[in-house]
């Protein structure tokens, strides 16, 4: 029987390990997909380095920015959780998130289903010995199961949509739902002023989501130049500010406001994960502004601040959690039609799938010099 290979962890600081394991058989509402593109996210790197909150079941496979193709399927899975048909051959993409349907959130709040009880997470939460083992982006092959797993989504893509593309849905989606999350509550309008902090691979999705979304002017606040800040101006940043030349807050914050106007920005979004970034970022912003936290994933650790500025500056504070599958389509949609206006691919440097290979693409990006490193165990999926 074909063997498929698939990539493990031990534990944080661990090696990659690639093992073997056996073509599962198929259930009948079920998927075998193969892998063309997986990112990796700086959840992963975070968990690679000990820093995320709960227990996790080592060793398990990473990778949740996945984009595949069907090749084997059951009788009973014939469509996407949107109702669109699913075949032997379709293109699609599985968020990670698999909320359980049935507790408090997902059925009095199923707007914050991100916020199930009880989630499972595809590269997170299902461990190596749970057959057929291959529950993460990090492999040939990734298998679903709506009967044993039934809160998976599967969503199909367009059929001449790069899996590459299809790779990047999952964290563009997050910084999509950042934005219309500073809509509802009335804190993002058309032609506003916005203010990135972090010029990671979500910086720089999340320069390209608000444009879309209707910004005015954007600027990004990172590091470092190269790759980062030049590929920020590339998808549309207006202006970048350095934060290895300004070394200082106030000399950030003087910069940014220099550059927006004396009063500040409508709206500053964290997309960096460090915990400085918020006091730094509020004043930043007009009085009046908004301020969207979307970037502090695991928990980096407190920071001194004074929730006076927030009340005097009469500010709008929002938290964003990832996304609901429901989401989905505005990634999908955003990626597909933009897919000749920004450098999508330029944000990703390919690596093959080997254990060199996926060690080489999670240390490039810890010392980033990448800004999505991105796994490819088939080229000839994604080639062209």
């Amino acid at each position: 029987m074909e063997q498929i290979r698939v990539c493990t962890y031990d534990g944080p600081g661990a090696q990659p390990v690639i093992r073997t394991v056996p073509w599962p058989k198929v259930g009948k509402k079920a998927a075998l997909i193969q892998i063309g593109a997986c990112g990796v996210c700086g959840t992963d790197l975070h968990i690679l380095k000990g820093h995320w909150p709960k227990p996790l079941p080592w060793p398990f496979t990473l990778g949740h920015e996945l984009g595949g193709v069907i090749v084997e399927c059951g009788s009973e899975f014939t469509e996407d959780f949107m109702s669109k048909p699913l075949t032997v051959g379709s293109k699609v993409m599985i968020p990670p998130l698999m909320p359980c349907g049935h507790c408090y959130y997902c059925i009095h709040y199923p707007q914050s289903a991100n916020k199930c009880l009880t989630p499972v997470y595809y590269g997170r939460y299902l461990g190596f010995d749970k057959a057929p083992h291959l529950w993460g982006g990090w492999a040939e092959y990734v298998y679903v199961d709506l009967e044993m797993l039934p809160g998976t989504k599967i969503y199909k893509l367009p059929d001449d949509m790069s899996l590459r593309l299809g790779a990047l849905s999952e964290p563009l989606t997050s910084c999509i739902r950042a934005f219309n999350r500073a809509t509802r509550a009335g804190g993002f309008t058309w032609s506003d002023t916005v203010v990135i902090q972090g010029s990671g691979p979500i910086g720089i999705l999340a320069v390209a989501a608000a444009q879309e979304m209707g910004a005015g002017r954007v600027i990004c606040v990172g590091a470092p130049e190269q790759p980062r800040l030049k590929l920020a101006r590339k998808f549309g940043a207006e202006a970048t500010v350095d934060i290895t030349e300004l070394k200082t807050p106030a000399e950030r914050i003087a910069r940014v406001r220099d550059i927006v106007g004396g009063f500040g920005a409508d709206l500053v979004m964290d997309c960096s994960g460090h915990p400085t970034a918020g006091p730094e970022g509020i004043e930043m912003l007009r009085d009046g502004g908004t301020y969207v936290e979307m970037g502090q994933f695991t928990d980096a650790g407190s920071i001194d601040t004074s929730w006076h500025r927030i009340c005097t500056k009469d500010l709008n504070v929002l938290g964003s959690w990832g996304f609901t599958a429901n989401d989905l389509p505005l990634g999908v949609d955003m990626l597909y039609r933009t897919r000749g206006k920004y450098p999508w691919l330029d944000m990703q440097t390919i690596y093959p799938f080997t254990e060199e290979g996926v060690g080489r693409a999670v240390a490039d990006a810890m010392a980033m010099k990448t800004v999505k490193s991105t796994i490819v165990p088939w080229p000839e999926l994604v080639d062209g």
